[in-house]
């Protein structure tokens, strides 16, 4: 796993992700990106939505 600043999660490898509330997802490609800002509409999936979010992480 790999964070990308300011960015999502990158996965490699995962054959399942999980949510926080337990549900699986099936993982169908080499690499994911998770949401990591906690805004994105297809969570756990990342939608882009971080790249309106303004953080105070640099």
């Amino acid at each position: 796993m790999r964070a990308c600043p300011r960015g999502p999660l990158l996965v490699r490898g995962a054959d399942v992700v999980v949510d926080d509330e337990g549900k699986e997802h099936p993982v169908g490609r080499p690499v994911v990106a998770l949401c990591a800002c906690d805004r994105s509409a297809r969570k756990p999936w990342c939608d882009g939505t971080h790249k309106s979010v303004r953080r105070d992480v640099p």
